[in-house]
């Protein structure tokens, strides 16, 4: 379901990204003893940029995405039972789990992600027999909002895929025919909800989507991508304007969804899912996303905004669910279509603008930014950036810029120390790089 590579070189990744890539791969494969048995299965996974789309995909909107260039470098090897033994390259780390559906997943500890994924591939596909020695290395921030636990999870069912040839069985074929498929199944994976025929289970604890995965599997290189969700549909691609790349940057405040951040992101779409409820009980209608509800008349929203106003939620409040939903119908059906268009048409100044107003409303309605990630946003494009938005999931994380390939070193430069000076404190924990447009998940052939 992922292409394969005869070398990271091919794949569509920088030169000076590559190398680093290779790099992670050969230190996987020492891990595992340095040699290099046929059956042995290596994968990239990216993380992803979400260049518009905020908290839109569990609703059934829009994002605007690309893979990064930074992400997880895996090597799998086959056993003779059906233990998974998983150690990080990069600190040694090590998990020990089982392809076992009764699999008790320990939340808070990384190994909870690829536990989440062997428990449900075991209770999903019955022939999954053959277990696995895993190395992995990442030049992923973590928890930065870059989709690192998402692209763990990938890693590990790719892996785990390979080596039992899951992807030739009946259950398989029968529930995943593509690769945008398999985006939404890996979403219900996390989220733990049922795909089709394959039967839910406990997820990480997240009420997320399917944006992360799609970006991840089906994004392509210089080109950012436009999808609609619930499920999963390619709308169209829209070139990286030449001569451009993103800068990053993760804003030392940790992008987590474990205890009180969990609680704080699943409210957002706790959220989003009451408006649907409201709009559900006042009209005896039953759209099955958000995003559908809308669509189904051009006066729909002003009826939506109006039940919202009439109803009497304990929990979230006429005001608070009224800007929820104004923040994901501008985000979906307003800034990122025109966002889009202004790319193609090459007008970067009403592509900046539209971003802006993004960026503007969940400071306002959703309420998701931190106080660094709103600084960031702004002097980015205070020293010149084109547009720069937070991204992700939000209450951390990190923000993207677009700014001319040219002069990208000395605006990361210029970007790091002007955040040393506003946020000591978190700068020391920042990152900041610089990433195009990459390729999507591939498999070395």
């Amino acid at each position: 379901m992922v292409p394969a590579m005869h070398g990271v070189g091919s794949s569509g990744l920088r030169a000076g990204a590559a190398a680093s890539k290779e790099a992670l791969f050969a230190r996987a494969r020492a891990a595992l003893g340095g040699r290099q048995p046929a059956r042995d299965a290596a994968f990239f996974v990216p993380g992803r940029i979400e260049v518009l789309g905020k908290h839109t995909d569990y609703a059934g909107g829009r994002s605007l995405l690309c893979a990064a260039e930074q992400g997880f470098c895996l090597v799998a090897r086959p056993r003779a039972d059906r233990r998974v033994t998983i150690v990080n390259v990069d600190d040694g780390d090590r998990a020990d789990l089982a392809l076992d559906a009764h699999l008790e997943p320990v939340v808070g500890h990384w190994s909870n992600y690829p536990a989440t994924v062997l428990r449900r591939v075991a209770r999903n596909f019955p022939a999954a027999a053959t277990g696995a020695d895993i190395a992995f290395g990442s030049d992923l921030p973590p928890a930065s909002g870059m989709s690192s636990s998402s692209a763990f999870m990938i890693a590990v069912f790719l892996a785990t895929t390979a080596l039992n040839d899951l992807d030739q069985t009946v259950p398989f074929r029968a529930a995943i025919g593509s690769t945008t498929d398999l985006a939404g199944y890996l979403g219900t994976v996390e989220n733990g909800q049922t795909f089709g025929p394959l039967a839910g289970d406990k997820g990480v604890g997240t009420f997320g989507g399917s944006e992360d995965h799609t970006a991840i599997l089906c994004c392509r290189p210089a080109t950012l991508s436009q999808y609609r969700f619930a499920p999963v549909q390619f709308e169209r691609d829209v070139p990286m304007p030449a001569g451009h790349v993103f800068a990053v940057a993760f804003s030392g405040r940790l992008a987590e969804k474990t205890g009180a951040a969990l609680a704080t992101y699943n409210r957002a779409s706790r959220a989003a899912a009451r408006v649907l409820e409201i709009w559900h009980d006042a009209s005896g209608r039953q759209a099955r996303t958000l995003e559908a509800a809308v669509s189904e008349d051009p006066l729909a929203a002003d009826a939506i905004r109006s039940a919202i106003s009439a109803s009497a939620d304990a929990e979230f409040g006429a005001d608070l669910l009224i800007k929820r939903f104004d923040q994901f119908v501008l985000e979906s059906r307003t800034i990122l279509p025109g966002a889009g268009d202004a790319l193609l048409a090459g007008d970067f100044g009403r592509f900046g603008s539209l971003v802006d107003r993004s960026q503007q409303a969940v400071e306002e309605w959703l309420g998701n930014q931190v106080p660094e990630t709103v600084s960031l946003a702004r002097e980015a494009r205070r020293l010149g950036a084109v547009a720069a938005s937070a991204f992700g999931a939000g209450f951390g994380g990190s923000v993207w810029a677009m700014v001319a390939a040219d002069r990208a070193a000395e605006f990361v430069s210029e970007w790091r120390l002007s955040y040393r000076r506003v946020h000591p404190e978190a700068a020391a924990r920042a990152v900041f790089f610089e990433t195009s447009p990459g390729p999507a998940a591939f498999r070395l052939a």
